[in-house]
C-alpha cells in the first residue's frame, strides 16, 4: 500500500510533469511558427517525453494502491523572445523538476518507503540527463552567437539523448 505522504507528493509531481509537457508544447508551437522546424521537433519530442513521465507516475500511484489525481494544468506562456532565452527557461525548469524529484526522494526516506525510493531513482537519473541536454544546447547556442541559428536549427535533433 502506498504511503499517504508519498502518494500526495507523487500526485503533485503528476501536475508538474503535465505542466512540463504543456510548456514544451507551447515552446514547440512558437518555434514552428517562427520557422524553426528543428527546434520545434526537439521540443515536440520533449513534450511527449514529459507526458510519458506523467503517465509513468500515474500508473505507479494506481498500481501501488493509491489514487492518481489528474489536475488542471496552468497555461504556459505563448510567446518567447529569443531561442537562447527559451532554452535558458528550459534549463531553469529542468532544475526545478530535479529539485522536486529530490523532494520525493527525501519524503520516501523519511517515510521509509523503500519501494518508491527505488522506483523514483529512474527519475533521478533522467533529470541528470535532462539538465545535461539543456546545458549542452545552451553551450552550442553560446558558441554560435545570436545570429547563426540556421545550422543549430538543422542539427538540434542530433542533440537529443538516445533512449
Amino acid at each position: 500500500m502506498l504511503n499517504k505522504k508519498v502518494e500526495k507528493i507523487l500526485n503533485e509531481q503528476v501536475e508538474k510533469e503535465g505542466y512540463s509537457s504543456s510548456l514544451y508544447l507551447a515552446m514547440a508551437s512558437w518555434a514552428e511558427v517562427n520557422g524553426l522546424a528543428g527546434i520545434a521537433g526537439w521540443l515536440y519530442a520533449q513534450s511527449d517525453e514529459e507526458r510519458m513521465h506523467m503517465l509513468k507516475i500515474i500508473k505507479f500511484i494506481n498500481e501501488r494502491g493509491g489514487k492518481a489525481v489528474v489536475p488542471a494544468f496552468k497555461q504556459p506562456g505563448k510567446e518567447f523572445t529569443a531561442v537562447r532565452k527559451m532554452f535558458e527557461e528550459v534549463l531553469k525548469h529542468e532544475q526545478y523538476i530535479s529539485a522536486s524529484i529530490n523532494e520525493i526522494v527525501a519524503v520516501c526516506m523519511a517515510e521509509k518507503d523503500y519501494t518508491t525510493h527505488n522506483w523514483i531513482q529512474w527519475f533521478v537519473t533522467e533529470q541528470i540527463e535532462e539538465e545535461a541536454n539543456a546545458t549542452a544546447i545552451l553551450d552550442k547556442l553560446n558558441l554560435l552567437g545570436d545570429k547563426n541559428l540556421y545550422v543549430f536549427d538543422r542539427d538540434i535533433l542530433s542533440l537529443r539523448a538516445k533512449d
